[in-house]
């Protein structure tokens, strides 16, 4: 498994935009058996910050199978106008995870 984060910049004028954005784009992750699960965060004390987590099952289902499905012209083109406001969009490997309590 490999994390995907993409951060966005987004002004607060946009922010609903992007929720919705996202919201649209929700049903081709869910389908998708590449994706595992994703979240979309939005930042406490700097709300204009937004950070997409996404598990895939590895960087090729990710980048081959995902980014080469039908459904992924209907993800672009839902996030597409948001493309702009991205900061970082890299995948990582988790090393370590726990729960605290």
């Amino acid at each position: 498994m490999v994390i995907e984060y993409i951060r966005y910049t987004v002004p607060p004028s946009r922010a609903d935009e992007f929720e919705r954005a996202y919201q649209d784009a929700s049903p081709v992750l869910d389908a998708d058996p590449h994706c595992l699960a994703y979240e979309i965060a939005r930042g406490v004390e700097e709300p204009e910050h937004y950070v997409v987590r996404i598990e895939w099952d590895s960087i090729e289902g990710h980048e081959q199978g995902f980014r080469h499905s039908p459904g992924f012209r209907v993800f672009l083109a839902a996030v597409r106008p948001f493309i702009p406001q991205i900061q970082e969009m890299k995948h990582y490997v988790v090393r370590r995870s726990g729960t605290s309590g």
